[in-house]
């Protein structure tokens, strides 16, 4: 009786840890330079992060939450995983990403009812990481994100960053 107890904790702590996170908003895209040979980078410097944030009730990020210390862990973590290097100096290519969100980002919604259009607040934000060769300063790959800022708890707003940055750095050759 007790194993099978365990086996039903068990098989319910799976799934719940399996759970999905909803993230049917988010569009992830990326593209590198056509001549670009990945295979000669092997170290990266950070050029810096850009952060333009429309958001006058403080709304934009969950409590307990720093949405830009999660974005660069996430991508040392993805470059790590590609074998690549931070270093101080002389790098091979420089990082850089930019956030933009906008709290007050109109849409046109229709009512399934009356099938009248109204706008509605959808909060926006969008994302794009750019990898630059350091030698001759020209973008060889950027990656855009973008997707709706919903009102989640730091572990999903988590969640949804670790899936834009790995959907991303997957489409880095």
């Amino acid at each position: 009786m007790k194993k099978s107890i365990l086996s039903v904790l068990v098989i319910v702590a799976f799934i719940a840890g399996c759970a999905t996170f909803p993230k049917d908003d988010i569009k992830v895209d990326a593209e590198a330079a056509a001549k670009a040979n990945f295979s000669g980078y092997k170290t990266y410097a950070w050029l810096g992060s850009i952060g333009i944030v429309n958001d006058p009730d403080d709304q934009w990020e969950p409590p307990q939450f720093d949405a830009d210390a999660e974005l660069v862990f996430l991508i040392n973590q993805a470059m790590r995983k590609r074998g690549m290097t931070e270093v101080v100096s002389n790098p091979d290519m420089l990082v850089a990403y930019a956030v933009g969100a906008d709290m007050a980002a109109l849409k046109l919604k229709e009512n399934p009812k009356t099938k009248i259009s109204t706008l509605e607040n959808v909060p926006k934000a969008g994302l794009v990481v750019t990898l630059t060769d350091a030698q001759s300063g020209f973008v060889i790959w950027a990656g855009v994100a973008s997707g709706d800022i919903k009102n989640l708890d730091a572990k999903t707003a988590k969640q949804r960053l670790e899936y834009v940055i790995k959907t991303m750095f997957d489409k880095l050759p």
